[in-house]
């Protein structure tokens, strides 16, 4: 297209996502925005593509949490709007508890759970999983005498023609066995998990 259809079409995109003199903003560079404008810009220019899935990784990074919840109910309401899907990729479980439908857990660059987000923070199976949520405050489960869990060492590194589990270096469960290929599990509709153990078998972590 033209520069002035092109420049009148991004101007349009940014007012409809909430950004004010739009072709004002257009020639601004991106240090003279804050940074919950910047990421309003991102998403701005993703939409342009008129995309039927949206990956939003880490959106609300660096933000504080008033403009997080301006970010994250932009997003809900542009999914509604365009018939988007979102694949949201953070570590903030809070903002996973508020805005997924669906969650997959991944450590290593494996997915070791998956579940209705529900479903998995009512009933977490894999160990990694576990030990996130105790690490998670939680306001009427925590005791202020108590500390908060913690997962001991360090993600490893993966070398080529690694087998087993490659959480087993950090699980108080770990066993031999562990370096063998792990089966997936179901725990229940949509659920399924990464581990040698059966639901019944799996211990609440315990706080380092």
């Amino acid at each position: 297209m033209k520069a002035a259809e092109a420049r009148d079409r991004s101007a349009a995109m940014l007012q409809h996502i909430g950004i004010s003199e739009p072709l004002r903003r257009l020639r601004m560079f991106p240090h003279e925005l804050s940074g919950g404008l910047r990421q309003r810009v991102m998403i701005a220019m993703a939409l342009m593509c008129e995309p039927e899935l949206l990956v939003a990784d880490e959106p609300t990074t660096a933000l504080d949490v008033t403009v997080q919840a301006q970010i994250l109910r932009l997003l809900a309401s542009l999914k509604r709007e365009f018939g988007l899907s979102i694949l949201l990729i953070t570590h903030d479980l809070g903002i996973v508890a508020r805005v997924a439908d669906r969650v997959s857990v991944m450590y290593a660059g494996e997915v070791v759970e998956r579940a209705p987000t529900a479903e998995l923070f009512r009933a977490p199976q894999h160990p990694y999983t576990r030990g996130l949520l105790s690490c998670v405050p939680a306001p009427g489960k925590v005791r202020r005498d108590r500390p908060l869990g913690s997962i001991p060492g360090t993600v490893p590194t993966i070398p080529p023609g690694y087998a087993g589990c490659a959480f087993r270096s950090r699980c108080a469960q770990a066993i031999n066995v562990c370096e063998r290929e792990i089966p997936r599990r179901p725990a229940g509709a949509a659920h399924d998990y990464l581990c040698r153990l059966m639901p019944r078998e799996l211990a609440e972590p315990q706080p380092a």
